[in-house]
């Protein structure tokens, strides 16, 4: 399977996850200590995408492929799609490896899954759910942001989410732990591709590493999400 969908009943609102899962098939030889760490999996991201899916009533689909196999958040012709190097670990099944075979068992079906969905509910906002390492292992410099938002060209919904975490004090980046225009490619592809606002929400990953964090980190983001929602209602609105 290559996507785990879940249900809800508020189909105007599509959560995403695409490093939920640190899956390995039998046949793909990835070292396992690899993928309990940042480079196999998005650490919580899968568990805090579940939770929101709960407490918002809101579909998701989840990736369900480690991303050491194939990064589903990358373009297919991306050159890090299969990554042969992942922060300094060397991964060697990737080496020569079938891209096409690949892109057409785990890539495709996963996107596939995403434009169906997007095509029959017509969201009206779309949230990636990602985490992200407190320091690389090849460069070890400290990442002080508690979350992160990330967005390509079209910022409405990035703006609000920005703008709601600051009042609550949370120390958030603005294309921070890196660039949204660089690295968005689901939502590119999905959300702004169709003209449906979006944004990817990455929290650093110590904070969501267990039940706790995730409960808390949950609750915050039910509250993000309802105010950008209610904060797009309120630019859409024609004037009075």
């Amino acid at each position: 399977m290559s996507a785990n969908h879940l249900p809800g009943g508020d189909t105007g609102l599509l959560l995403l996850c695409d490093h939920a899962s640190a899956w390995v098939p039998d046949d793909i030889a990835i070292p396992p200590h690899l993928l309990t760490l940042h480079v196999g999996v998005d650490i919580g991201a899968g568990l805090l995408t579940r939770a929101l899916s709960q407490a918002l009533d809101a579909p998701a689909i989840l990736g369900t492929v480690s991303r050491l196999v194939i990064d589903l958040h990358r373009q297919s012709d991306h050159p890090g799609l299969i990554p042969e190097l992942s922060d300094g670990h060397a991964i060697p099944a990737n080496v020569g490896a079938d891209r096409a075979a690949r892109i057409a068992r785990f890539h495709a079906p996963y996107h596939a899954a995403i434009r169906a969905q997007v095509r029959r509910d017509r969201p009206r906002l779309i949230v990636a759910i990602h985490s992200f390492t407190p320091a690389l292992e090849t460069d070890g410099i400290a990442r002080p942001w508690e979350a992160g938002i990330l967005y390509g060209r079209d910022d409405r919904a990035a703006r609000l989410a920005i703008d709601w975490l600051r009042t609550q004090e949370i120390v958030t980046g603005d294309q921070e732990p890196y660039s949204g225009r660089i690295l968005n490619a689901t939502l590119d592809r999905h959300a702004e591709g169709q003209g449906i606002p979006s944004l990817s929400v990455e929290i650093r990953n110590d904070l969501i590493g267990d039940v706790a964090g995730v409960a808390r980190w949950c609750g915050v983001l039910t509250m993000m999400i309802a105010a950008v929602r209610n904060g797009l209602a309120l630019e859409a609105s024609p004037a009075q």
